[in-house]
């Protein structure tokens, strides 16, 4: 036997006499300093709680998820997460491209028969009332805990947006979309990292996806309302699969057995909880900590969405002979432009983090100067008298300027999105995850609104 022992007598009790002894009836016991002999516990001595210990409400299945951990085969969990991700930003990205099809023809006089506002206004309107529900749900989520359990929502979300193509639904849509979007990152989180990772991929990958969806659409389609028709229906196909992978995916074994792991994780705080007094995280603490990633992450995202894509798809074109017609202008140079380079600029990022932490807030705000750039470029907002002058005529140059800025935005809000749970202890990783989401929208919400004055500074400044 391993270390040095020594003899020491004792009573000749019944038990005694089964325990290390001699053949003289003497116990051996270790000296000091050596390690002592361990028996391994039982199943009754692992700790765990009575219930569990009886097996009570322990299925067969879940038994059996236990003993062999079921494996994500061929990725098939990973791969759906990323079609929800593409799913979650589909309709507001339908939207935001499909703007010739609503501004020109559902919103114009010709076809309501009345002058209004919203079709000059049509991209400022959409994006302030599709991002109040997901403020306001982001912030109450951090104090409040709302949980996931969205199916119902995520139901009546598939049911407008097939409404949507003949009526004026968009702001019921994009609400229910808002709360979904909150579900899928609440099934993502019951998973390894890497699966939420896997939303954010895929929330990347839809704006390229609808960008050039809507660019095939207005090459086959002969007209506005035709090329929506196709348009949508491409985006109804990618929600009905959502649908079904949404209610399917439960089914899997890979996510029973991680969601088994979730409740029993949960279970055993809420019981450490009520033995010690709820515990809740120190938030005006963990704010602080985290505030210098959450004004960049709303720096970021402020100058972005006050540009895109209310600005920057207003910009035409200088020069006659350029290399994109006039026609598909807009869908190139803002959308498709800004989406591809927004996506590469988050892929950089997970391969090239820099600067630090420190010296982040530099180029944010350094980021202000697109404003200006913009704004002296060839835009011209409908129904508005431009008086301030165009200096950059060139659309190679506005060109530059817009991939630039779609690369910046998706590398720093990247970056200081995974800079943000690294500024506080890892307890509280995960609420300051939370503030940096609510800096996110926040960001969202007030460039939308700063967006709706830009018609009015060039109409009403000039040099």
């Amino acid at each position: 036997m391993a270390g040095t022992y020594t003899k020491k007598e004792f009573g000749a009790g019944p038990e005694e006499q089964t325990l290390l002894k001699d053949s003289n009836g003497t116990r051996i016991v270790p000296s000091k300093g050596s390690e002592p002999v361990r028996l391994s516990p039982g199943w009754e001595g692992t700790g765990r709680p009575d219930d569990e210990l009886n097996f009570k409400g322990v299925t067969m299945d879940q038994a059996d998820l236990e003993l062999n951990p079921p494996r994500d085969r061929l990725n098939l969990v990973f791969f759906i997460l990323i079609l929800h991700g593409i799913g979650a930003l589909m309709p507001w990205n339908m939207f935001i491209t499909a703007k010739d099809y609503f501004v020109s023809y559902k919103l114009s006089k010709e076809y309501t028969g009345v002058d209004t506002n919203y079709a000059m206004n049509f991209l400022a309107y959409l994006s302030f009332a599709s991002q109040v529900p997901n403020l306001l749900f982001n912030w109450l989520n951090i104090f409040l805990q709302f949980g996931y359990v969205y199916k119902i929502y995520f139901s009546s979300k598939i049911f407008l947006y097939v409404v949507i193509i003949n009526s004026y639904l968009i702001i019921y849509v994009l609400a229910a979309n808002g709360i979904y979007q909150n579900s899928v990152f609440g099934m993502a989180a019951k998973l390894p990292i890497r699966y939420t990772g896997a939303v954010v991929l895929g929330s990347n990958i839809c704006g390229t996806f609808t960008a050039i969806i809507n660019f095939l659409a207005q090459i086959i389609a002969p007209n506005a309302r035709t090329a929506a028709i196709y348009y949508f229906i491409t985006a109804l196909f990618i929600l009905l699969a959502c649908f079904d992978t949404y209610f399917a995916l439960p089914i899997n074994r890979f996510y029973r057995y991680h969601e088994l792991l979730h409740q029993k994780e949960t279970n055993k705080r809420q019981l450490e909880n009520n033995s010690r007094g709820k515990h809740k995280p120190a938030y005006w603490k963990v704010f602080k900590a985290c505030f210098p990633q959450c004004f960049n992450i709303f720096f970021i995202f402020f100058v972005t969405l006050a540009l895109f894509p209310s600005v920057q798809s207003d910009i035409q074109s200088s020069d006659k002979n350029f290399v994109i017609s006039s026609e598909y202008y807009s869908s190139v140079m803002c959308f498709l432009t800004f989406n591809i380079t927004a996506m590469l600029g988050s892929l950089i990022a997970s391969l090239v983090q820099w600067p630090s932490r420190k010296y982040l807030v530099i180029p944010v705000i350094l980021r202000v100067i697109y404003i200006p750039l913009f704004l002296i470029c060839n835009y011209q907002p409908m129904g508005t008298e431009r008086i301030l002058p165009v200096l950059i005529k060139n659309d190679w140059v506005f060109w530059v300027i817009a991939i630039t800025m779609g690369l910046s935005s998706g590398y720093l809000s990247s970056l200081s999105m995974m800079y943000c749970p690294r500024m506080v202890d890892s307890q509280y990783a995960s609420t300051a995850g939370m503030f940096g989401a609510a800096s996110l929208m926040t960001g969202i919400f007030t460039g939308i609104l700063f967006s709706m004055v830009m018609p009015s500074i060039v109409a009403n400044i000039t040099f």
